[in-house]
């Protein structure tokens, strides 16, 4: 067999290297993140956690514990400009610096993000002090995530949930039904933004919509997260996101 010479070149992200670490039972990230960095100068390179059929104070407690090995699946060679932790309710029930510390210790990156960090950051950018949330999860996920918002300085003055347990039941919520119920909580005295919790909700078809109706910004988990990614990273976002968030 005749050897043959050949030269090395540079990583395929020539724009930005982002690393996704996304729950074993999430349909939805992952397609959403497709569409918000389609720039073939992007790599965007995903690991799973094992996150059990249910989202519960227990399963999220495990995943604290799973979160270094599921960094360390990570091609060990690549430089990540940002990796995303995406999981809000995760992130509210372990904390954001403990996330942050997890994964940094287990993979080579410049920042760690999260849904929760991210989505603080797009309302102050915003400029938005008062928010309704819609949840999909039962009150012991959801209440978490409203407690965040105001630790952070800011007013909630309406939540409301779906109730659900089972993440594969989430995947597959209407995002009609979605749409209705920030509708509802979008019209409450004194809401200046609406935030739809949770990567697992199909909701980057309804933001702009929302926005018309109500007349204030829509921030969901992935629209936050992809936005967060970028502002900590060089990955150019695709340029039709939806939402004023990324218009800004």
């Amino acid at each position: 067999m005749e050897k043959q010479p050949y030269t090395l070149t540079g990583p395929i992200g020539s724009a930005a290297t982002l690393g996704l670490i996304v729950l074993q039972v999430d349909e939805t990230i992952e397609q959403d993140f497709r569409r918000l960095f389609s720039s073939p100068e992007v790599a965007l390179y995903v690991s799973r956690i094992p996150s059990g059929a249910n989202l519960t104070p227990d399963t999220i407690a495990q995943m604290a514990v799973d979160l270094p090995h599921a960094a360390s699946l990570f091609p060990p060679a690549a430089q990540f400009d940002a990796i995303g932790y995406a999981c809000t309710s995760g992130t509210t029930l372990i904390g954001a610096e403990e996330v942050e510390q997890l994964v940094s210790n287990s993979a080579r990156t410049r920042s760690v993000t999260n849904p929760l960090t991210a989505s603080i950051a797009a309302f102050a950018a915003l400029d938005v002090r008062s928010v309704a949330i819609v949840s999909p999860y039962i009150a012991t996920v959801a209440t978490p995530i409203r407690n965040a918002f105001l630790t952070a300085g800011m007013t909630v003055p309406a939540t409301v949930s779906f109730g659900e347990e089972v993440e594969a039941n989430v995947a597959r919520i209407d995002p009609q039904s979605i749409f209705d119920a920030a509708l509802k909580v979008g019209q409450t005295s004194g809401v200046e933004a609406v935030f739809l919790s949770c990567t697992n909700l199909r909701t980057l078809d309804i933001i702009d919509d929302l926005e018309a109706r109500l007349g204030m910004p829509v921030v969901s988990s992935n629209q936050a997260l992809g936005w967060h990614m970028a502002q900590v990273s060089s990955a150019p976002l695709s340029t039709n996101g939806p939402g004023k968030l990324l218009r800004s």
